[in-house]
């Protein structure tokens, strides 16, 4: 049954089997879905549209889960955007992401301000510093536990650890997975050296 634990909370909508049933003073939830929400007890403000949605979650507040599994690992995370199957689903307690798309984010656990957006977007980052974006198709989907790299564009990024770089164009990279602050812009380009910048298909300038 939903709300089966409520004591006091107001203001929440549970649909669905066993949604909000541990929920005791969280307010302001709404959750749609099999098990949606299931572990929430005192957060507040959370949506979860899906079945397994934010099914961890238990003081986590304000975030909003759409699709199956989205943000299903999240415990205490806050702030956190799940749109897509899978989205931000092994997040624990890493806050503030936003992942659009299935399986953007799908590995981060502890990284706090990352931005996926397209299928698997930042799909292998983890855990470290975070501060990552990612828009187009398994755009930084490499990222492990690199900080502050950006990439926009169909399989673009290259770095794993490494930091700062920015990757913008088709199947553009790094050229190396520890490479720190490269900037390759161009179709299919590859930086050279760190702290070097590469247009087209020139050498670094």
């Amino acid at each position: 049954s939903a709300l089966t634990a409520n004591t006091t909370a107001s203001e929440n909508t549970a649909i669905g089997i066993e949604t909000l049933a541990s929920n005791t003073t969280g307010g302001g939830n709404t959750a749609v879905g099999r098990v949606a929400l299931v572990a929430n007890t005192t957060a507040n403000n959370n949506t979860a549209v899906g079945t397994v949605s934010l099914y961890s979650n238990t003081t986590g507040a304000s975030n909003a889960a759409l699709g199956a599994y989205a943000l299903q690992g999240n415990t205490t995370a806050s702030d956190g955007t799940a749109m897509g199957y899978g989205a931000l689903l092994a997040n624990t307690t890493g806050a503030s992401n936003t992942a659009v798309g299935k399986d953007a984010l799908v590995n981060n656990t502890t990284q706090t301000g990352n931005t996926g957006v397209g299928w698997n977007a930042l799909g292998d980052a983890s855990s470290g510093l975070g501060r990552n974006t990612g828009c187009g198709y398994e755009a930084n989907g490499g990222v492990t536990t690199g900080a502050a790299n950006t990439a926009l564009g169909w399989a673009s990024g290259g770095a794993t650890t490494g930091n700062g770089n920015v990757c913008i164009g088709y199947i553009t990279g790094t050229g190396s997975t520890t490479a720190e602050n490269r900037i390759s812009i161009g179709y299919n380009v590859f930086g050279t050296a760190n702290n070097r910048v590469v247009l087209g298909s020139s050498s670094g300038h």
